[in-house]
């Protein structure tokens, strides 16, 4: 359905795109060198599921009507900021535990916990969704099919790509992680500067027009 040639500017584009620093990019990395490998992998594979669902409210035009509204934008932005500053102060709160948050039985949070965190933070932040709402339409041509077709295949490409991208960057930040929290102290410094850089992303959306 789409052109070898149109698929292979898409995927240089998505990969150029989902590498290049970003807030995902900079949560991944800080919550995989703050709290672990598995947390860093989890929270990437999280923001790439936040991804396929953003292509879902393009494809079928939610996402065009919903951020038609200027309230309703401002609310999505407002709840999104409010998320990452709750992050940021669980961060803080819970800094140097071992490079993970501890339940009240002892053990570890799963991986699902954060997986959680990186769908809920992707997906209520509108910026992601202007993205998406501008980028897919620019590969889709009417007249190879259905268009609904074509945006959802190319948003699950691109939700694919950030599962290998962010997954991987979630496993090597875990991994210098791991090596800079045998250090006394270190770990406490590492959680801290996780809060202050999602406290920075949360001010950042807050501002966004």
């Amino acid at each position: 359905m789409i052109p070898i040639d149109v698929l292979l500017a898409f995927l240089a584009a998505s990969v150029l795109i989902t590498i290049a620093p970003g807030p995902d990019n900079l949560m991944v990395l800080s919550v995989g060198i703050s709290r672990g490998r598995a947390a860093g992998i989890g929270f990437g594979l999280g923001c790439a599921l936040g991804c396929f669902t953003h292509t879902l409210w393009a494809t079928l035009g939610i996402g065009a009507v919903v951020l038609a509204s200027e309230a309703t934008f401002t609310t999505l932005k407002m709840a999104g900021a409010a998320y990452l500053v709750y992050i940021g102060i669980m961060a803080w709160r819970y800094a140097g535990k071992l490079g993970v948050i501890k339940l009240d039985d002892g053990s570890a949070e799963p991986l699902g916990a954060h997986l959680r965190r990186g769908f809920i933070a992707n997906v209520i932040n509108p910026k992601v969704a202007l993205f998406f709402i501008a980028f897919l339409p620019q590969f889709v041509d009417q007249s190879r099919g259905p268009v609904w077709i074509q945006m959802l295949l190319l948003g699950a490409l691109f939700a694919a790509l950030t599962v290998v991208i962010f997954g991987s960057l979630g496993w090597f930040a875990g991994s210098i992680g791991a090596r800079l929290q045998r250090q006394p102290g270190l770990a406490v410094w590492l959680d801290r500067c996780a809060a202050v850089i999602f406290v920075g992303l949360a001010l950042h959306l807050a501002t966004a027009r």
